[in-house]
């Protein structure tokens, strides 16, 4: 089976001088689908524009932490509508982000994920959660809507969170990191987490695995997690691959669809 990137922001800046030649190229490149989440109105309905021109690329729509600064009524009316598209599977990137001292303050970035959460609890629709530095929150938060569910992006949390998500019904996004040097605790969450429950993702053009570490990040470079994964639970790197691209699926409604 092909690879599924479930979370590359192809409609960044950093793609501006390729996006159509690497977004061409990656069906023969072994990559079948990705998704694009938003960060804001405007981001999002890119991703949403780069969803109806190539068939293996779909859409989520979200009011990302860092940019919720300033956000109105409108926007969530705006995200709203664009739940709506056909080609939009989820609701993110949402969520807090505490590492940056210049971001919205945090009550408001709480209020902002809360209502999206609504949102999502109300549409029916998973969700793509953005968590650094403010576990405990975003735990707390997401056990407020036991009716949603989604997926920890590029998940940085304890082992103790990661179970306490799996037993709800989370799944758990691996990204370039868990090819670090300084990847410690990945491994111990790989470990406690089932197969059913593991999807992988770029953050292109972010989060770049080693051994490009410091290049620009693609979809193309989803095999060398795809094999430490493997590595860590016992598997082959192409039953990591059929595996993930399963649980893609089944996290984003696609099975029917492709």
């Amino acid at each position: 089976m092909p690879i599924f990137d479930t979370h590359a922001h192809y409609d960044s800046g950093g793609f501006n001088a390729d996006r159509d030649a690497v977004l061409s190229t990656l069906p023969a490149a072994g990559v079948g689908l990705v998704v694009d989440p938003g960060c804001d109105v405007l981001s999002s309905r890119a991703a949403v524009a780069l969803a109806e021109k190539y068939p293996h690329v779909y859409a989520a729509v979200g009011i990302h932490p860092e940019d919720c600064g300033g956000c109105t009524g409108a926007d969530f009316d705006a995200i709203r509508q664009l739940c709506g598209h056909e080609k939009v599977v989820a609701i993110g990137e949402i969520g807090l982000d505490y590492y940056w001292a210049e971001n919205p303050p945090k009550e408001f970035q709480q209020q902002v994920f809360r209502r999206q959460l609504e949102l999502a609890r109300e549409l029916d629709m998973p969700v793509i959660i953005h968590d650094r530095e403010a576990h405990g929150d975003s735990l707390a938060i997401v056990l407020e809507y036991p009716e949603v569910r989604g997926v920890f992006h590029c998940f940085s949390g304890s082992p103790e969170m990661a179970a306490e998500l799996l037993k709800r019904g989370w799944y758990l996004g691996f990204d370039g990191p868990i090819t670090y040097k300084n990847a410690k605790r990945a491994p111990e969450v790989a470990a406690i987490t089932p197969l059913d429950r593991i999807v992988v993702e770029t953050d292109s053009p972010y989060l770049t695995p080693v051994p490009y570490r410091g290049k620009r990040n693609d979809s193309r470079y989803l095999p060398f997690v795809l094999e430490k994964l493997a590595e860590w639970k016992g598997v082959t790197a192409e039953e990591m691959t059929d595996i993930t691209w399963e649980n893609g699926l089944r996290l984003f409604g696609l099975e029917e669809r492709v």
